[in-house]
């Protein structure tokens, strides 16, 4: 998979996507992260990619031009399956779009700053807009680096055990069960017998029904979902 990224603040991104998972899923040549300097492709001398909003009011936005031209010239190596701005008025972002983004091949993230990005590029040019939250941040570039996180770790080689995504949480619309390592007894505070006794489909059962244990009191809304 091939990821490009647009970004007045490349900076931001630089220490998520070069270490643990997504560094290991690189140097595999599983997952190619590029970031870009949209002041490459600047109105003018000075750099400029943003200006005030038609109609007043406070706050800059990315301009067209040097959106539109971005995006032209990086598409013309390869289409993009997705083009993609990070907003929060997009949809939610979910473990089924995570999953559903890391069949594709190549994305595009758009990250928006100021007061965000020139309407017309999102009517034009923009095929998909996500957010990960219900609140407000600087810019899109955190946003983009959780999508590259959630993304990557789902791509087949990238994580040693590939079960291991499989059983994280809001897959399957549960939350993941409890988990414990050593020892077994911490302060007279002692691991479930279940999980000493070497019975895989007890061992199963138990952590399905801790799952939806866990759901019920902290997310009761995803099985409502699931309904």
């Amino acid at each position: 998979m091939h990821i490009d990224i647009l970004t007045v603040l490349p900076e931001l991104l630089e220490s998520p996507l070069r270490h643990s998972i997504l560094k290991r899923a690189q140097e595999k040549g599983l997952l190619s992260v590029k970031i870009h300097q949209l002041r490459k492709w600047a109105v003018n001398e000075y750099g400029q990619v943003d200006d005030y909003q038609y109609g007043g009011g406070a706050g800059m936005v990315i301009m067209c031009e040097p959106l539109a031209k971005a995006i032209e010239e990086l598409s013309a190596a390869a289409p993009y399956d997705e083009i993609i701005y990070l907003t929060p008025d997009g949809e939610r972002f979910s473990q089924k779009m995570a999953n559903a983004l890391s069949l594709k091949q190549r994305l595009l993230l758009i990250c928006g700053h100021y007061k965000g990005i020139d309407q017309r590029i999102r009517d034009h040019l923009v095929t998909r807009e996500i957010s990960i939250g219900d609140y407000v941040l600087s810019g899109g570039e955190l946003p983009a680096a959780v999508l590259v996180d959630a993304v990557g770790r789902l791509l087949p080689g990238v994580l040693n055990d590939e079960t291991s995504a499989l059983t994280d949480s809001y897959q399957d619309n549960l939350l993941a069960p409890p988990v414990y390592t050593r020892p077994a007894d911490f302060r007279g505070w002692k691991v479930p017998d279940v999980l000493l006794s070497g019975d895989p489909k007890k061992i199963e059962e138990w952590r399905y029904e801790q799952a939806l244990i866990r759901t019920k009191q902290k997310r009761p809304d995803l099985l409502k979902e699931e309904e």
